[in-house]
């Protein structure tokens, strides 16, 4: 055995690589619930457990993420995670890496408080370790059900956590946030007092997408008026790939990117890659439109906090200006914007 690697560490970086290819839920908690079970023992407790085969009799511990624990122990890189490390996918562009370098934090961010998969801690730790200086965390709405959307008390209880999380980093912020719903007449699915309350409102239609095109314009330009607004998310709502595939909603896109510009609400380039949203069309006539953006990650896990690369490649090639994407500013001078 040997000291030379950390088998929890391995075993969250062989999740994170899983979560930022998109690989399925079950195999991504195999190993998030692994490494959570091994943190609470000590080191010289593993080494007996994995020198007398014990491993796998605790509970959350299977025979792939032991055999990684025992490979980490003898000094090794993980036979598994060297095969993920090694199909880590193609580097960015010069241009996008360096759109992706100015990034300074993530707008847009799901925890298990609603439909993310890890707790705000977990979310945090990971920001910070891609170098992030904040994170937004943006749960959904009540009116979200399948999604487990936070009622005004859930979301109260949340900015108390996050402003005791707060007093513990010293190099970072949790930004409080919230993904809310445009309701069908525009009015947006959360108290206002609350609204005012939050750093960062991201606004995004997830019902009835299908709307006539006329009434989902009137719809966005409804919320995008309202002052509690930051963010339009997602615009078009599309999934261009998996079983959820579906089109773009219709809306007019000049005027709702020409009330963007007007009244200060950035459009997301979501990175998400079943999204990608909005099309390079959509993008393109935003950026003539004079908006400004946010890229964001819109990420139910940590290793998808990993996927900013993907609207940095999208707004790079629709000559997005680097000075107008918010989340390359300085965390003060977003809140700025966000309390103006």
């Amino acid at each position: 055995m040997s000291d030379d690697r950390d088998p929890v560490a391995d075993l969250r970086r062989a999740a994170f690589l899983l979560e930022r290819a998109h690989e399925s839920t079950y195999r991504v908690r195999a190993f998030r619930t692994a490494a959570s079970v091994l943190a609470r023992r000590d080191r010289d407790e593993l080494v007996q457990l994995a020198l007398s085969g014990e491993l796998v009799r605790l509970k959350g511990v299977g025979e792939v993420t032991a055999r990684c624990v025992v490979e980490s122990l003898s000094g090794e890189v993980p036979v598994y995670l060297r095969r993920l490390e090694a199909t880590e996918g193609t580097p960015l562009d010069e241009a996008a890496q360096a759109l992706k370098q100015a990034l300074r934090g993530d707008c847009h961010s799901h925890t298990d408080a609603s439909d993310g998969g890890s707790p705000l801690r977990e979310m945090v730790q990971t920001a910070r370790e891609l170098g992030h200086s904040y994170l937004v965390v943006t749960d959904h709405s009540p009116r979200l059900t399948v999604a487990n959307g936070l009622s005004p008390e859930r979301l109260r209880a949340q900015l108390e956590q996050i402003a005791e999380l707060n007093t513990e980093l010293t190099d970072f912020r949790v930004l409080t946030g919230i993904e809310v719903d445009i309701l069908d007449d525009g009015a947006l699915d959360q108290d206002p007092d609350l609204l005012d309350q939050l750093d960062l409102v991201v606004a995004s239609v997830h019902s009835k997408l299908r709307m006539p095109r006329a009434e989902m314009t009137e719809r966005m330009l409804t919320a995008v008026a309202n002052p509690h607004v930051d963010v339009l998310g997602h615009c078009t709502g599309r999934m261009v790939t998996g079983k959820r595939s579906r089109p773009e909603s219709e809306f007019d896109a000049d005027r709702v990117f020409a009330a963007c510009a007007e009244y200060g609400v950035a459009v997301e380039v979501n990175s998400r890659p079943e999204r990608l949203d909005p099309p390079k069309r959509l993008l393109r006539l935003a950026v003539e439109a004079g908006c400004d953006f946010t890229i964001d990650t819109d990420a139910h896990a940590p290793g998808q906090l990993d996927w900013l690369g993907n609207g940095c490649e999208r707004a790079v090639a629709c000559a997005v200006p680097t000075e107008r994407v918010l989340n390359t500013w300085p965390v003060e001078e977003l809140l700025d914007r966000t309390r103006a």
